[in-house]
């Protein structure tokens, strides 16, 4: 069987740096998608040896483009692992029209943008792995956040209605859900917050490693996983059960 190529937006920081290194890891040929941040992308690859790919995932055309690069170079992307994500945190009645388009654009449009450029591909072969990243405040909501939760939560309906349209094609469809993960974003909130806000919530008293949410990518992307779709797997310490 020929190694299965990994496509991860937002692969180079963060939880998609700790996705794109495990499927490395795994076997995977892997491309790491990135928005802008070219220094922090040089450096990934670096240390990596994974080549990076910088297009924007709000963007339908720089998609295209960008996946059709991936495509001659890597080779027909397999399983996509959709993470890319922003936040604009502010409470409602204070956001700007443009702190709302920037997050539904990145978190949410984005998946039909990249997604779009590969389905097509993963049906005709009879087989593909899609994960998208979603969020504890996707599933619970968060306050000065209706912008970031509205695009976590549509990417579950996203998830399940693209499931049942390719479940007969051999193309899995699910998504994760992570609480709190120790990446540099979340380890900048001011440990006074951290310790007496954020932790007391989480019942395992710590936060989530970025390593913890890719092993839940490396079990729903594997070959044995065909029969698990539509799903939404929870990593958030036992913050949020359902």
């Amino acid at each position: 069987m020929p190694t299965r190529v990994a496509l991860v937006t937002g692969g180079t920081r963060g939880i998609g740096a700790a996705i794109s290194v495990a499927l490395r890891d795994a076997g995977y040929r892997v491309a790491a998608n990135y928005g802008g941040n070219d220094e922090a992308a040089r450096k990934f690859h670096e240390e990596t040896g994974i080549p990076v790919y910088r297009f924007d995932v709000s963007d339908f055309a720089a998609c295209r483009d960008g996946v059709a690069r991936v495509e001659a170079e890597v080779g027909p992307i397999d399983i996509l692992v959709n993470n890319a994500g922003i936040t604009r945190d502010v409470t409602l009645h204070k956001m700007t029209p443009e702190q709302w388009r920037a997050v539904i654009a990145t978190n949410l449009d984005s998946l039909f943008n990249v997604t779009r450029q590969v389905i097509e591909g993963m049906r005709a072969r009879g087989f593909g792995r899609i994960v998208n990243i979603s969020s504890i405040n996707g599933q619970k909501g968060q306050v000065g956040q209706t912008n970031y939760a509205a695009a976590k939560a549509g990417v579950l309906g996203f998830t399940k209605a693209l499931a049942l349209e390719n479940a007969g094609r051999g193309i899995t469809v699910n998504a994760v859900a992570p609480g709190y993960i120790g990446t540099e974003m979340v380890r900048a909130v001011p440990q006074e917050v951290l310790e007496k806000k954020i932790l007391p919530q989480i019942p395992t008293g710590r936060l989530g490693e970025p390593e913890e949410v890719a092993r839940c990518v490396l079990f729903l992307v594997a070959e044995e996983a065909g029969w698990i779709t539509g799903s939404t797997l929870t990593v958030n310490g036992g913050q949020y059960m359902i």
